[in-house]
């Protein structure tokens, strides 16, 4: 675990992406665990009627505080700190599945609680200090019995039936993540993002409890139930975790609020994204790219594909991009050649593409980008999600269901060709022309392979403000593709949204490339 995946959304929001002293619920009563009232099957309803409870009451703390010396570990400290694998649950017990467990401490603050449902019965799952071990760290005082957990990551052979890979870590306010085959942690999820990118502080909704299903040994799925909490609002979690070369999350949610809020992001996505082969600018670095994702794509309701290469801004950017039903949206990571980067401990070239797709109508609204200016990749500066145009009125309900890809190539993706590449510089004969900007896109898919240099390929280059001229269109040898270039003149101090898809004839041959120009 590197030091950057611990620092999610702390370094860009503060330290208020974790929930602080007064932004939590009252305690629910005790789920039965033993007796003639333990209920027979648990359910999604279950967590549905405890949110929809807890949505009734004033939101007030009463976590368990953790000691001071465990909130004071720095973050070397922290990572010294290890579950023991030969404590996992269902260690021994020949299922497909294992859990370990997080040690609260460092960012992680507040315990979760977690439990195991087993022949329907809930069963909680008890800390033990001899789970862990506590590498070079000496402790001022014992630690309290019922500290509980920070979070659980999930265990499966991914690769081989010897070994059972990490493939989804729950860790950290309503954070997750999830790995498929031959692929490194990168960007992350997250339940529900309330307020994000506004002028006022950001609320970091939390996982307060989780109940997971005890797998049978033919399991290829894991079920994890959450009830979310915040000021604000809650909610009821179901993720169905199937791992496999592209590691799939079925995710059902209900929200509730118990007030109004701005702005509803719902599936929301974070990733990193520092430069990349069209913006090196101020970056003297060895490494031609760094990123975790290197762009948005949007399947639209309408059955237009749009990819808009993401950037590392000067100052805070927000993108939407309207839709009604969209067929599905993602942060992508398309360079995937170790030269892309030639970074030999990162490995960006195997951190996921994440693709979110819809499994119900989701109506009008918006998926909107958010970059942040960032000067290091520790920063975790991109954020996208879906905005819904009608989000719930305190006491209503909303239900979104959604597939999550964590994959290195994505099932679904453009018929068309592929935006792989964006690049840009000065504009006139050998960049002699600064009041110009020259861009070149590739494109690539199987159609354009096989269209020769006589096929009538042409770009069609469009923008909100400015001048579009030399627009050129020729094969690509090298790529066996296509390659579009032109210039830009802007106008004044006015941003513009410029856009460019490949055409021959009435055939649209690539999906929309989509930039945001933005006047310094």
């Amino acid at each position: 675990m590197n030091s950057r995946l611990l620092l999610i959304a702390i370094v860009v929001f503060g330290a208020s992406w974790l929930p602080q002293p007064g932004l939590a619920a009252p305690t629910l009563p005790p789920a039965e665990t033993s007796g003639a009232e333990a209920p027979k099957r648990f359910t999604f309803a279950d967590v549905h009627r405890r949110a929809a409870n807890l949505a009734l009451q004033p939101f007030v703390e009463n976590r368990p505080e953790i000691p001071d010396f465990l909130r004071d570990l720095n973050y070397d400290q922290y990572r010294d700190i290890r579950f023991r694998a030969d404590r996992g649950l269902w260690r021994n017990e020949d299922l497909p599945f294992e859990l370990q467990f997080a040690h609260p401490g460092f960012l992680f603050k507040w315990p979760v609680l977690v439990n195991v449902i087993e022949d329907g019965e809930i069963k909680p799952v008890h800390y033990h200090q001899d789970m862990f071990d506590f590498g070079q760290n000496h402790f001022p005082e014992p630690i309290p019995d019922d500290i509980g957990f920070a979070g659980f990551r999930v265990h499966y052979p991914l690769h081989r039936d010897s070994y059972y890979d990490e493939v989804a870590v729950f860790l950290g306010a309503s954070y997750f993540r999830a790995v498929g085959q031959n692929q490194n942690y990168g960007l992350s999820a997250r339940g529900l993002a309330i307020d994000t990118g506004l002028t006022k502080p950001e609320e970091f909704p939390f996982f307060r409890e989780f109940w997971i299903e005890k797998p049978s040994k033919d399991a290829t799925t894991l079920t994890i139930y959450a009830l979310l909490d915040s000021q604000r609002a809650t909610g009821a979690y179901r993720f169905i975790v199937k791992p496999g070369p592209a590691t799939i999350i079925d995710v059902k949610a209900t929200v509730f609020l118990r007030e109004g809020v701005d702005k509803l992001g719902i599936a929301p996505l974070t990733s990193m994204y520092l430069f990349g082969e069209h913006d090196h600018r101020g970056h003297d670095d060895f490494r031609p790219e760094v990123h975790d994702s290197d762009g948005l794509l949007l399947s639209m309701g309408s059955g237009e594909w749009l990819w808009r290469p993401l950037d590392n801004p000067k100052r805070l950017q927000i993108s939407s991009f309207l839709d009604k039903n969209p067929r599905g949206f993602g942060l992508l990571q398309r360079d995937r050649d170790f030269n892309d980067y030639q970074d030999l401990e990162a490995f960006y070239q195997k951190r996921p593409s994440v693709w979110v797709e819809p499994l119900n109508e989701w109506g009008e609204g918006a998926v909107q980008l958010i970059e942040i200016p960032a000067d290091a990749e520790i920063y975790d500066n991109i954020v996208a999600f879906w905005i819904p145009d009608k989000q719930p009125e305190p006491g209503q309900e909303a239900t979104f269901e959604y597939r999550l890809h964590f994959a290195l190539a994505l099932e679904s993706k453009p018929p068309a060709g592929q935006v792989i590449a964006t690049r840009t510089g000065a504009g006139g004969v050998a960049g002699g022309d600064p009041s110009k900007r020259l861009f070149v896109i590739d494109f690539d898919g199987k159609k354009l392979e096989e269209m020769g240099e006589d096929a009538g390929v042409t770009a069609i280059v469009s923008t909100s403000a400015g001048q579009i001229s030399n627009i050129v269109t020729q094969k690509n040898a090298f790529t066996k593709g296509w390659r579009a270039s032109f210039e830009f003149a802007p106008e004044g101090d006015r941003s513009a949204q410029l856009r460019c898809f490949l055409k021959s004839g009435g055939d649209v041959l690539s999906e929309t490339w989509s930039y945001q120009w933005i006047a310094e």
